[in-house]
């Protein structure tokens, strides 16, 4: 009965399940073994003289040597988030950590046990040696709590040297549809976003972004909320308003629960409480906001130590992102001054008419099967305009492949027409320029680039650029794949940190996307996309 006041768990069925998982666990060793055996069998086999063969081999005689003498394993968890949940308990709380401690306990005991009654059976896994092990903190858990059980593993030994893990579990539990490891949720309710064409008439319009693009927004349920919904007389089918949502959250047991605002200090001694009773190194991460202080870091890292935790990873929001974002303590007008003074280094005021020359980045890329090349032309740094085209010797542009830089020149030709040229300097330090940039490309792409060019003559920032360029609506399959590869080539000048908005990343559904070194990654998951 999971989320409702008759709820229990079920200790006498899950210490069977583990002494199960446990010889499941032994049994796939030797899966392991007799696989590794076929590997070796096959590499004698090999044509290849055994010189060559030689470290291949050595490598697999090692993994095969210590496969055997340790028969490590791992009998683990996912979805303890779910499971305190279920039970009407608070993650982070004392209660819920205590419960958490008696479920893991309660695996060592039966994992430890079920070792030993296998090695009975099946024999001592080949490096046992009790003397070695009677002052391991764990093994004197294991005593203290069991000592019949502690007896018999110096009398028969144990057939794994290890048995117990807290793996990261995050595709398990996607597969699963729980939370991950011993983390808890990270939303019981989340938004996503899905870009919709507006003219057809039965779509609905939820969010309009900077460029015009709409999309409709749709309520994601954590699976297991959809439970609690269900247990509690909530349709899920229902299309609840903001409000209702907020009231079903802060009545569920995932109230205050969550990856974000977990009680930070807890969880660390949540996992060293656990730790206690696991063999093998946890390492859990701290979901931080972005003003978390020194102090507090330190506090968590030394109570971490304290604790017993083997690992722990503090993540602060947005610190991939490569941007700090400066204090509370510090003024508003500093920090105005401050965003003013980026702002005109990252996008400086025209001040004078294009310069003759103009320095030149060379992008390529590809168009559906064809190679084409762009140039950049960078006023103080910045895109002012761009020049696409075939790379090819006939009627586009043939350069070197070394060629990434150069300048693009204004020129008049002979009957006052402007004309641009690039010039570069071949590897042996001669100038060398190809006359006509605009002549060489096909008018319908020459158009478009001198669009793309005069928005970013007007400073526009180069985020917004492409979300222009990627908004076009274009009916050539050849121009829309043209597009994609004007886009990749501007965004290696957008400044790392800049925030992607109005965009959703397509693994968590947040508006969390920040570009980093032309890439964008969302700052909440961690996901990339790059090109």
């Amino acid at each position: 009965n999971p989320f409702k006041k008759e709820a229990y768990f079920d200790f006498e069925l899950f210490e069977k399940h583990v002494v199960l998982a446990q010889r499941i666990m032994d049994d796939i060793i030797d899966l392991e073994l007799e696989k590794i055996e076929y590997i070796l069998e096959k590499i004698d086999n090999d044509p290849e003289d055994p010189e060559v063969k030689h470290t291949e081999r050595l490598l697999w005689e090692k993994i095969y040597k210590k496969s055997g003498q340790g028969r490590r394993t791992g009998v683990g968890i996912t979805a303890e988030g779910d499971m305190l949940a279920a039970l009407n308990l608070c993650y982070g709380t004392e209660e819920a950590t205590d419960f958490s401690e008696k479920v893991h306990k309660t695996i060592a005991l039966y994992a430890y046990r079920s070792s030993v009654q296998m090695a009975k059976e099946r024999g001592a896994f080949e490096l046992y040696d009790n003397e070695r092990e009677k002052n391991n903190p764990f093994i004197n858990r294991l005593r203290e709590a069991d000592p019949e059980l502690y007896e018999e593993m110096k009398k028969y030994g144990r057939r794994n040297i290890a048995c117990l893990t807290i793996a990261p579990t995050g595709t398990t539990s996607l597969m699963t549809q729980t939370t991950s490891g011993i983390e808890p949720v990270f939303l019981p309710v989340y938004k996503r976003r899905r870009k919709v064409n507006p003219n057809d008439t039965q779509t609905r319009v939820d969010f309009v972004d900077e460029t015009g693009d709409t999309f409709e927004e749709y309520t994601i349920f954590h699976h297991k909320f959809v439970t609690w919904m269900e247990a509690n007389g909530y349709n899920p089918a229902k299309r609840y308003t903001q409000e209702e949502i907020d009231e079903m959250v802060s009545l569920s047991p995932y109230y205050k629960a969550t990856s974000n605002d977990v009680n930070w200090l807890m969880k660390v001694k949540m996992q060293g409480r656990i730790q206690r009773w696991v063999d093998h190194s946890i390492s859990v991460t701290i979901n931080l906001p972005n003003d978390v202080n020194e102090e507090l870091v330190n506090r968590l890292y030394i109570e971490a130590w304290k604790s017993g935790c083997k690992g722990c990873t503090v993540y602060r929001d947005g610190s991939r992102s490569g941007v700090l974002i400066s204090t509370n303590d510090k003024s508003s007008e500093k920090k105005e001054a401050s965003h003013n003074k980026a702002m005109m280094t990252i996008t400086p005021r025209l001040a004078e008419p294009r310069p003759k020359v103009l320095e030149a980045d060379v992008v390529r890329f590809q168009n559906n099967k064809e190679k084409w090349v762009a140039f950049v032309g960078l006023y103080h740094g910045h895109p002012y305009e761009i020049f696409t085209g075939l790379q090819d010797d006939d009627e586009g542009i043939l350069l070197p492949k070394s060629i990434v830089s150069g300048w693009i020149l204004k020129n008049m030709d002979e009957n006052g027409n402007k004309r641009y040229d690039f010039q570069f300097q071949n590897k042996r330090g001669y100038k060398i320029t190809i006359e006509g940039l605009s002549e060489r490309f096909n008018k319908e792409y020459w158009n478009y680039a001198k669009l793309i060019s005069g928005v970013l003559r007007w400073r526009i920032p180069i985020e917004q650029v492409i979300r222009m360029v990627g908004s076009l609506q274009l009916d050539s399959e050849s121009i829309n794949t043209w597009k994609n590869g004007v886009e990749r080539a501007l965004k290696k000048y957008v400044q790392d940190g800049t925030e992607a908005k109005g965009s959703v990343c397509d693994n968590c559904g947040h508006e969390t996307l920040v570009y980093q070194e032309g890439c964008l990654i969302c700052t909440t998951c961690g996901s990339s996309k790059c090109g």
